[in-house]
């Protein structure tokens, strides 16, 4: 599992608080970024599993988000504290997956029709 330096996290810390952009167009974060893709062959990873489809990934989504913990900011993996377990910090995803996962999309509500017609 890749550590993250002193530097590495003050220096993300810094961008989460006062040039985000800073960061996501670092040489650091776009090698991660490339490496992350290439081992999930560039395929969403939700909805390969959640879905059972494959869709060609083009964004790498932080579980823990860049704002929220910037000392994971590099980080493939991270230590669950409720389980104990390491898991993924960095995902695969497809567009529209990560605009589901930041809650930026949302589901179509049904509309019902004005009146209700039957056809017999």
């Amino acid at each position: 599992m890749q550590t993250m330096t002193t530097e590495e996290k003050t220096w993300a810390t810094w961008c989460a608080l006062h040039d985000v952009p800073a960061f996501y167009s670092s040489p650091q974060w776009r090698k991660l970024r490339r490496e992350i893709l290439k081992a999930d062959h560039f395929e969403c990873q939700l909805c390969k599993t959640k879905y059972h489809r494959y869709r060609r990934a083009n964004t790498v989504h932080h579980v823990n988000h860049f704002k929220v913990r910037p000392d994971l900011a590099l980080e493939p993996m991270y230590r669950d504290p409720a389980t104990h377990t390491d898991k993924r910090n960095l995902l695969s995803l497809c567009h529209e997956c990560h605009e589901e996962v930041h809650g930026y999309r949302m589901a179509p509500e049904k509309v019902e029709p004005v009146t209700a017609e039957r056809w017999d």
